[in-house]
């Protein structure tokens, strides 16, 4: 049996969570758990106005990623695994950068409901990078709800995904720098990571890549 089942991949808009949940899916033949933030009718509007639509924002993310590990595929010989592109907890990080003290106090009421029937990852890979890099390469991919992200918010962003990363200690934490790899495009890359999932920290880990250590 292995020692580990459920794996969350977290980290800022852009920095390839979707990507390297995909390709350790392949690999690992897991299943996948995939955030679909395409389908929260409120984000394009809190990208324009984030003050006005924060709130509405928030609850709509809070309850699908709800609903989605309330109902999360089990363990079985096909899929020994299973891989999500977010972490639930994160969602705290959002809430406290961009809602207003009442809504927050709902806000907390809320989530400490429904967190308590949810579990928790058996291992969670925090992906890092700059802010410059995030901001091209949210360009890059040019979605049509990701237009009006400021460079500015990203980088408040980074920083307190950062500031929450570094006191994390609920469940195994692998860090990963990702302007020192490329799993996208180098499989040694890859097979170095996926070596490492395999071997998980007991707390939390900083991933030095084969070619430095």
């Amino acid at each position: 049996m292995n020692k580990i089942y459920y794996i969350a991949i977290e980290g800022v808009i852009g920095v390839g969570k979707t990507s390297l949940a995909s390709l350790l899916a392949d690999k690992m033949n897991a299943s996948l758990l995939m955030e679909q933030p395409e389908e929260n009718p409120y984000l394009n509007d809190f990208y324009s106005h984030p003050q006005r639509y924060a709130f509405q924002t928030q609850l709509f993310f809070l309850i699908s990623r709800y609903r989605q590990l309330l109902h999360m595929p089990q363990r079985d010989l096909f899929h020994p695994y299973l891989i999500a592109d977010y972490l639930f907890a994160k969602d705290k990080i959002f809430a406290y950068m961009n809602l207003e003290h009442r809504d927050l106090i709902l806000y907390e009421r809320v989530v400490k409901l429904l967190e308590q029937e949810l579990p928790k990852p058996d291992l969670v890979i925090y992906l890092q990078s700059s802010t410059e890099r995030l901001t091209a390469n949210i360009k890059k991919r040019n979605r049509r709800y990701e237009r009006n992200i400021t460079a500015e918010y990203i980088r408040q962003l980074n920083e307190a995904y950062n500031q929450f990363f570094f006191r994390y200690d609920e469940t195994p934490l692998l860090v990963i720098n990702t302007s020192e790899i490329d799993f996208v495009n180098n499989e040694s890359d890859l097979e170095d990571l996926h070596h490492q999932i395999l071997h998980p920290p007991a707390g939390t880990k900083y991933y030095v890549p084969r070619t430095l250590s």
